[in-house]
């Protein structure tokens, strides 16, 4: 087959529908839309979103306001009580966590969070630690890594 020899398959291209032609041609007089108002009219019709003059759906619904930011980082949170099953000296890692079932994948990263207190002196390997959990996992004679 040659490249002038291609076509489109039968019924594939379809003629623009030409209206305003005579009532004969099925969409004369009023062109299909139908009979008076503002959208029968020529020119532009109303804006997007406009109901009528009644409220909007959208002035209605606050929370589909604003904006959501693509690049804020969304944290796993691991909390300081849940340590405390670990053994004192062992080396607490993300896929440690993730082993353990404290997490359910490794995509966001880990943020170890101090809620609880922590009594086991362990080397916890996050990215990142409140304030808090830092002071407490210190106080209990651990370490942190950040990772």
């Amino acid at each position: 087959m040659m490249e002038h020899q291609l076509a489109p398959p039968q019924g594939a291209r379809k003629s623009r529908k030409r209206v305003g032609r005579g009532d004969a041609a099925g969409q004369g007089s009023t062109s299909g839309r139908g009979q008076k108002g503002q959208k029968s009219r020529s020119g532009r019709g109303p804006r997007v979103g406009f109901e009528g003059g009644q409220l909007p759906i959208i002035k209605g619904l606050p929370m589909r306001r604003g904006f959501n930011n693509k690049f804020k980082t969304h944290y796993s949170l691991v909390k300081l009580q849940s340590l405390n099953l670990f053994e004192d000296g062992e080396r607490i890692t993300p896929e440690l966590l993730l082993d353990r079932g404290y997490l359910r994948d490794l995509k966001q990263p880990v943020k170890i969070v101090g809620d609880g207190e922590i009594t086991k002196a362990v080397t916890v390997a996050a990215h990142k630690f409140t304030r808090s959990a830092r002071d407490k996992i210190e106080a209990a004679r651990g370490s942190v890594e950040e990772l």
